[in-house]
């Protein structure tokens, strides 16, 4: 991959949403613009449409104006299964509350969205080895989500959002429920794992301390993007 390639590419980004009879703009006009291998924080204070903005960069949910493109398709124009097909290629998502599906394995959690894809079921669970060891937990692999920690849980999120290599990460508050030594190894993590592999990061966060750890990082702000000095 071009490592000057453009991820992400926002043009004119609004969203509405109806409050009772009065609708409320969320994001306003907003550009925006992640290149391969960036890692971008995205800060504000809750209610700011950090989670939204996310949502419509991943397909989750529609803009009322404006255009979204990743690796120059605009994700909004094409079908939903499509999108699916489109999102587990190209994007990897990781939550504050990991989302791994309770009655399966962490191995066979990582290597869902690859068996998604279609790979067969040797080669899905080769590769979700292969992430499992690098986030360090291949001695759990066979445990469910249960009987994981809340650190553990995470990282094994990490794993399964890179098992396709994706091409970007959308985080919504990666680090928001650990603790500060879990945080830390957890970043740390997301680090080696950019650099081995320059997927992009696009972290949406409270967290001030990882935020300075980014290459960049925007305020939204009544509707806007702001750079951070």
């Amino acid at each position: 991959m071009n490592k000057e390639q453009l991820i992400i590419d926002v043009q004119g980004l609004s969203k509405d949403y109806q409050d009772g009879v009065k609708q409320v703009r969320v994001l306003k006009q907003l550009d925006l613009k992640v290149s391969s291998g960036e890692l971008l924080a995205i800060i504000g204070q809750s209610g700011s449409g950090k989670s939204t903005l996310l949502h419509v960069l991943g397909g989750l949910d529609v803009p009322s104006e404006g255009r979204v493109e990743i690796i120059d398709t605009d994700i909004h124009s094409l079908s939903a299964k499509q999108q699916g097909l489109f999102r587990n290629k190209h994007l990897g998502f990781v939550y504050q509350f990991h989302h791994l599906l309770p009655e399966f394995t962490a191995l066979e959690n990582v290597a869902m969205p690859l068996l998604i894809a279609g790979k067969s079921v040797a080669k899905a669970t080769d590769k979700a080895k292969q992430l499992i060891d690098a986030v360090g937990l291949l001695d759990r692999m066979e445990h469910k989500p249960g009987e994981l920690s809340g650190g553990e849980k995470q990282r094994i999120s990490l794993a399964r959002a890179l098992v396709t290599e994706p091409d970007c990460v959308l985080a919504d508050e990666p680090t928001g429920n650990l603790d500060k030594k879990t945080a830390d190894a957890t970043f740390e993590l997301m680090l080696k794992l950019n650099k081995e592999m320059n997927t992009s990061f696009v972290i949406v966060t409270h967290d001030q301390l990882l935020a300075s750890k980014m290459h960049r990082t925007l305020v939204l702000e009544q509707g806007k993007l702001i750079a951070l000095n």
